[in-house]
């Protein structure tokens, strides 16, 4: 058989891989998979199931094959579809890191990054605005996680450059969790393809960042980013947006994928009571 097919709505991939962990709130499996032939290189990703009753059947250590739906447009959707388990994991297997879930009130700490430009930036320096927070890699190839992000946040940008009432009063950071990859140059690259003819202006008011490992796995934990590093050097993430009040708080977390740039600015507009 191909290694990819064509049906009406979706593109088929092939997927061996091992489930590294399952989450029953967004119907996701992590998956430390091969290589997928036309697709993407071997990584660890999560996946959102076709028929999301087979999560429960799913353990850390199982190996699968499934097919890979990827839909057509520009707003893809991934699914896995016909899993078989064709191999058991170990019963005794345990989570090794235990993360937290933002939630109103919070106190984020004054964690620090290096920015586009190799300037070093903290959080607590944007106190006094509303901040905006996600976590993003520039290598990511699946158009609904990173890259969509990614276009969220441009699309905010541009709504609170037109609107007198919020202009100046907040800030965006996207987060990478690549830094071996992910250099200040890389990231600003990265930027301008989002930003477009707003990047000159643009980075004054959105910033693309990335801090050193042990600064990022405590920002994994507290934003529930859901990140590790693999020994093989792929990347588990999921996806985590939090908005931050004046104070340095959480106002607001997103998860996933399902959030809009409309929720997101009526939010603001709600805290700024503009």
């Amino acid at each position: 058989m191909a290694d990819s097919a064509q049906t009406s709505s979706y593109k088929v991939y092939k997927l061996r891989g091992k489930v590294m962990s399952t989450n029953p709130s967004t119907g996701e499996v992590t998956l430390n998979h091969d290589a997928i032939p036309g697709y993407m290189d071997a990584m660890t990703m999560p996946y959102k199931l076709k028929d999301a009753s087979i999560l429960s059947e799913l353990h850390p250590g199982d190996v699968i094959t499934a097919d890979v739906l990827v839909s057509q447009g520009d707003d893809a959707t991934v699914l896995l579809d016909h899993i078989v388990i064709v191999a058991q994991g170990r019963p005794d297997y345990r989570p090794a890191v235990i993360y937290h879930v933002p939630a109103g009130g919070d106190a984020v700490p004054d964690f620090k990054l290096r920015n586009q430009d190799g300037r070093a930036i903290h959080l607590n320096q944007f106190r006094g605005q509303e901040l905006l927070i996600t976590f993003i890699y520039t290598r990511c190839p699946l158009p609904n996680f990173c890259p969509l992000v990614t276009r969220n946040f441009a699309v905010i940008d541009k709504q609170l450059a037109a609107d007198p009432a919020l202009k100046g009063k907040m800030h965006l950071v996207c987060v990478s969790f690549d830094p071996e990859h992910d250099t200040p140059d890389r990231l600003k690259a990265y930027g301008e393809q989002y930003m477009g003819t707003d990047a000159p202006t643009a980075f004054a008011h959105w910033d693309f960042a990335v801090p050193e490992k042990p600064v990022l796995t405590e920002m994994a934990k507290f934003f529930n980013v859901g990140m590790t590093d693999a020994s093989d050097g792929t990347i588990t993430h999921t996806l985590s947006t939090t908005l931050i009040g004046r104070d340095g708080k959480v106002l607001k977390f997103y998860q996933g994928n399902e959030w809009t740039p409309e929720q997101v600015v009526a939010d603001v507009k709600q805290s700024l009571g503009a």
